[in-house]
């Protein structure tokens, strides 16, 4: 059975036979294992699929994913972007300053736009290595996390607060640029799409279900009537959120080491994949066998559960090897 057939058999049945999936997610640390480094990671699709595709067979990754870095979109919409060898890349200037500037912002061609462009030819080519054999994640901005980036974080927060118009006419545009940049993943060869909005964390709950929530909906139900499946990744406590999540029908949701995973099963049911929910800092941190003691104490719990071992985000750039395999290990049933 290969990880496609595993990842099926977790979704319809609730268990994959032999093991719990493993997926956690790697940028940095992904570049450097290579010898390469995080600006030709996020700037060169082949870079991206090296690192995925060593990655894979170094930890047994049973999930891979073309998450890079929060600036694909945005610089279709005109940012620069700066790349850095040992760091996130930069957005160098706001596209968004004022509601003139939201009213004249115009959709990308997402298959012009030079990063975005990028993002696809990593998924053609991913696709194209594996042969179907293991599940490729695509990845999105969400709404918010995506005004954000275009209007900037404390600008767009405010934007909430003080003029509602605003805020809404731009992620209604940023919703048009994902729903396009999802289909076209999912063309390339992407199973899965990854949604990341992780900025709602920062929101209250009734901020987020008046502004986000119905256009996370939207976008769930876009990527599943294309056929793909839906990973929502909002990392940071996200406590607040869970019920407003009930009835999203998410195939797979990211849970970070605040959020206890079995209060989050009794609000969400069954039916839902959990990815989590180690403390990145730990997996850094302690030692190979306190991670693999962490990681084996979620997979007894867990392993009857749709459930995947992953760290709560991120796994760090300062991470041992042997700390990642230790992980992989436990997940041997």
């Amino acid at each position: 059975m290969n990880k496609t057939q595993q990842f099926h058999q977790l979704i319809t049945t609730g268990k994959s036979d032999g093991k719990v999936l493993f997926r956690p997610i790697l940028m940095q640390f992904a570049a450097e294992y290579i010898g390469s480094n995080y600006g030709l990671f996020a700037s060169d699709y082949k870079v991206l699929v090296e690192a995925n595709l060593r990655c894979m067979d170094d930890f047994d990754l049973d999930l891979l994913g073309l998450i890079s870095d929060p600036y694909r979109e945005t610089s279709a919409f005109g940012a620069k972007i700066q790349y850095i060898s040992n760091g996130v890349p930069r957005c160098l200037n706001l596209v968004v300053n004022s509601i003139d500037d939201v009213i004249n912002l115009n959709n990308p061609d997402v298959y012009q736009s030079e990063r975005t462009l990028d993002r696809i030819k990593a998924a053609e080519l991913l696709s194209k290595k594996t042969q179907g054999n293991i599940p490729i994640i695509g990845w999105i901005e969400g709404p918010l996390a995506e005004a954000c980036d275009l209007a900037g974080v404390e600008n767009m927060m405010l934007q909430l607060m003080m003029d509602p118009d605003f805020a809404n006419r731009l992620m209604d545009k940023c919703m048009i640029t994902a729903k396009d940049f999802a289909k076209a993943q999912i063309e390339a060869g992407c199973e899965i799409i990854g949604m990341g909005d992780a900025v709602c964390s920062q929101i209250d709950v009734d901020t987020y279900n008046f502004f986000v929530r119905e256009r996370h909906q939207e976008l769930i139900d876009y990527i599943h009537s294309l056929g793909g499946k839906i990973k929502l990744h909002i990392c940071g406590d996200t406590n607040h959120l869970l019920t407003s999540y009930k009835n999203f029908n998410l195939d797979i949701l990211d849970l970070d080491w605040q959020v206890d995973i079995a209060n989050a099963r009794e609000i969400l049911g069954e039916k839902v994949i959990f990815a989590g929910n180690i403390n990145p800092v730990l997996v850094q941190n302690k030692s190979r066998d306190e991670v693999f003691e962490m990681s084996r104490n979620l997979v007894e719990k867990h392993k009857n559960e749709r459930y995947i071992l992953s760290a709560g985000c991120e796994i760090s750039v300062l991470t041992p090897p042997e700390n990642l395999k230790a992980m992989s290990e436990a997940t041997f049933l």
